[in-house]
């Protein structure tokens, strides 16, 4: 994934990007960049490699360097940017959040036509670049962005800085990722999370919607383009990678994954028998707020049965020898032995994709004692892989647990079936959760309803979207 942050003020903004994409470190590891503007200087860059230290770390000394009453910053599990662009529209930075499916023909399309692009290691072209090259083929920003959302399949929002010292940004032709807009005393800001403004001291100004265009400077926002009618904002936002405060179509993540554990606790009830249950526990850190709210329904008492260990094994530190990584994802877990041993845990995570890490999981807590370790997904069985949005752990179908499982079960007329096997009331939904059950060792598992995880965002089911689950565009 990836996420963005701008700001454009009377006074410098410097500042306020640096903090305002630091609070999007959780959305990517391996780049960060900044961009500011100056008229006694003109665009000023820098990007660095974050997959070892912190962007805040690495960004210190911008901050004494890099001037400009305005500037944008980004943080990508991707391609480097922000980049700097010379075309006929004018100098401007460009960084973008999202994936790009069609880059052949795309390429090949501005290639025959006289276009070209500095290849990167592996003859890869920063996608950035890409985007870039449409906007500027032609004759203005909103043109050229329009363009650019049009011949794009995927997924592609879009955050300018201007030699104007102005900002142009434009949310993803049908808002399958928030761009928000917020307000302060000298001036407004955009952000993909909605507090990352907050904590800097700006206020909620509105949210772009889908395909919107707007140009902000300091003294107000100019709508380039209106938003469009159809929506798609993506329901994982909310289950999985959005971060816990933020707020998104008018709904808070916190409060939504704790209502989704309400709703499935209370139909969990209505089939499974979970007397023996001693604790409901959260798979950290985003299975957490579910297990809460499965635990406040259900009665059951809440409790962390391990902690992950963060300070010195953050998240970004990876090691490239494998055996080396499993030894790093096994010092994180922390456990508990009171809340372990001898006890009958109930596990909530916010999904259950690969399975490999869950099984890890399980495997830790029956070494330390557990006596049975139920599991539930807050998510619906995942079906597809996201062909919108750039994930860092995205999967081919054939990755995820469920599509192997069914495949094992069924071979190849497995998929004429899918439906089936996400209904936890058929046959073939009650074989795939107990085939998963049998390799982990779950001593039950049940994944959350579409019907229910809908009904917990509070959104129009026709604005969301579920294709990850249901395989529905």
């Amino acid at each position: 994934m990836g996420g963005f942050f701008g700001s454009v003020k009377k006074e410098s903004a410097v500042f306020d990007v640096f903090i305002g994409t630091d609070y999007h470190s959780h959305l990517g590891t391996k780049r960060g960049g900044m961009a500011a503007y100056d008229p006694s200087v003109g665009l000023q860059r820098e990007i660095h490699n974050i997959e070892n230290a912190p962007f805040r770390t690495k960004f210190e000394k911008t901050l004494s360097e890099m001037k400009g009453n305005a500037a944008i910053g980004c943080i990508s599990d991707t391609d480097p940017q922000p980049l700097l662009m010379v075309s006929k529209l004018g100098t401007y930075a460009i960084c973008t959040i999202g994936i790009i499916n069609n880059v052949s023909a795309v390429m090949n399309n501005l290639l025959s036509n006289g276009g070209y692009f500095d290849a990167m290691t592996g003859s890869k072209v920063n996608s950035n670049e890409i985007v870039a090259a449409l906007i500027n083929s032609k004759n203005d920003y909103v043109e050229g962005i329009r363009y650019a959302q049009e011949q794009i399949e995927g997924t592609v929002s879009i955050l300018l800085l201007t030699d104007r010292g102005t900002l142009i940004a434009a949310r993803d032709k049908v808002g399958r990722l928030p761009v928000l807009i917020g307000r302060c005393d000298s001036g407004y800001c955009v952000s993909f999370e909605s507090f990352a403004y907050k904590k800097l001291g700006y206020t909620d100004e509105r949210e772009l919607g889908p395909a919107e265009i707007v140009e902000i400077s300091a003294d107000g926002i100019t709508q380039l383009s209106p938003p469009g009618e159809k929506m798609r904002i993506c329901a994982f936002l909310w289950s999985y990678y959005g971060y816990p405060t933020s707020t998104y179509e008018g709904v808070n993540v916190e409060v939504m994954r704790c209502k989704n554990g309400r709703i499935f606790a209370k139909n969990d009830a209505k089939t499974c028998d979970l007397h023996d249950v001693d604790f409901v526990g959260g798979v950290p850190d985003s299975g957490t707020p579910h297990a809460i709210g499965y635990s406040n329904e259900s009665k059951i008492p809440f409790a962390r049965p391990y902690i992950k260990y963060t300070p010195t094994w953050s998240r970004s530190f990876m090691p490239v020898n494998q055996t080396e990584r499993n030894k790093v994802a096994k010092m994180k877990l922390i456990p508990v032995h009171e809340y372990i041993d001898g006890k009958n845990l109930l596990l909530v995570d916010d999904s259950i994709v690969r399975g490999t890490q869950l099984k890890e999981t399980v495997e830790f807590l029956y070494s330390h004692g557990a006596k049975t370790v139920h599991m539930r997904s807050a998510c619906p069985p995942i079906m597809y892989g996201c062909k919108y949005l750039n994930f860092s752990r995205s999967s081919g179908d054939m990755d995820l647990i469920t599509r192997r499982i069914m495949s094992e079960l069924e071979g190849e007329d497995a998929i004429n079936h899918l439906e089936e096997y996400s209904n936890c009331e058929t046959e073939r939904g009650k074989a795939l959760r107990k085939a998963i059950c049998d390799k982990f060792k779950f001593e039950s598992l049940e994944f959350q309803s579409i019907e229910g995880l809908i009904e917990a965002i509070g959104i129009e089911p026709c604005k969301l979207c579920t294709y990850c689950w249901t395989g529905k565009e």
